[in-house]
């Protein structure tokens, strides 16, 4: 069993940043991919990022790439999610995942075994 808590979310203004957290505990050993999801309202979940390792390599969905960068802290087992220049379409509830799995498509929610709770980004224009 793997849990997974976000933090970090809240209200900022359109240009801002924000930093998302998201801290693993338990089996965490068996994590080999971390990615990031989000879901506005009345809308369907995404893809936003994902961290696979060893080799830290990342992917992002084309409508972040150059605002936000995904990272991790082993020592810490937490995934970081940088956002700049805040959009108001960014607004949404942001999800964690985790994965036993290095070779999978990040973008697919299926892929992943275990989710966090949320946090939720609002962006005031």
């Amino acid at each position: 069993q793997v849990q997974l808590v976000e933090s970090g979310g809240g209200l900022v203004q359109a240009g801002g940043s924000l930093r998302l957290s998201c801290a693993a505990s338990g089996r965490t050993f068996s994590i080999y991919t971390m990615g990031w999801f989000r879901q506005a309202p009345g809308k369907e979940r995404e893809f936003v990022a994902a961290i696979k390792w060893p080799g830290s390599s990342t992917f992002y969905a084309d409508a972040v790439k150059g605002r936000f960068t995904i990272s991790r802290d082993n020592t810490k087992n937490t995934v970081y999610l940088q956002i700049d220049s805040l959009k108001p379409e960014d607004a949404a509830v942001y999800y964690c995942a985790s994965a036993s799995r290095f070779s999978i498509r990040t973008g697919v929610a299926e892929n992943y075994d275990y989710w966090g709770q949320g946090t939720q980004v609002t962006v005031s224009s």
